[in-house]
């Protein structure tokens, strides 16, 4: 599986935006040299690299930066989200309508993704679940960087008070990733 190289520039951005210029080079650093090799100094935001250098940066940040504690993701996901949502994939923010933007699931994951799909499934008018099916891979780390990104594109079409039960997730063990979503307007 591959994802494209602007999930790794939104993680290069939110480093040296948090941690500072240099902290981006600390993490490249942690890396092994081919993973060093493949990312560059120039990060190609259309270009695909493979899931597997994303997910050895993912524990890096982790491990480098963010003393051990994985919930970091949900904050580069609600940068991912400002950064992407209010530039190149803008097309995609319903502001007004955080349902219409949610239905937008299946087409937004295959931007992000080459493998697998992903499903949105209204529950209600401030409610739904979204569910990742048939990925070749997965991580804690994607998936609270999935979370983090939906909560704060929700928050930019007008959701409040945005709640996000992980229910199921493969990299725990469980056959699919599953999110119930819940707001107020």
């Amino acid at each position: 599986m591959e994802i494209k190289g602007l999930v790794i520039q939104n993680r290069k951005e939110f480093v040296e935006e948090c941690f500072g210029k240099d902290a981006w080079q600390r993490v490249l650093d942690s890396l092994p040299p081919g993973d060093r090799e493949v990312v560059g100094d120039l990060i190609l935001a259309a270009k695909w690299y493979p899931f597997e250098i994303g997910e050895r940066i993912d524990r890096a940040i982790v491990n480098v930066l963010g003393g051990g504690k994985e919930s970091v993701f949900e904050d580069i996901g609600a940068k991912s989200a400002q950064r992407s949502l209010l530039k190149v994939h803008r097309s995609f923010l319903t502001r007004g309508d955080p349902q219409a933007f949610m239905k937008k699931t299946e087409i937004m994951y295959k931007f992000y993704y080459d493998t697998g799909r992903r499903e949105y499934t209204p529950t209600g008018p401030t409610s739904g679940i979204m569910t990742t099916y048939d990925a070749k891979t997965f991580s804690v780390s994607d998936c609270l960087t999935v979370i983090g990104f939906h909560k704060e594109a929700l928050r930019m079409c007008g959701a409040r008070t945005v709640e996000v039960v992980e229910e199921e997730c493969r990299a725990k063990g469980g056959s699919c990733c599953r999110y119930r979503f819940t707001w107020t307007v």
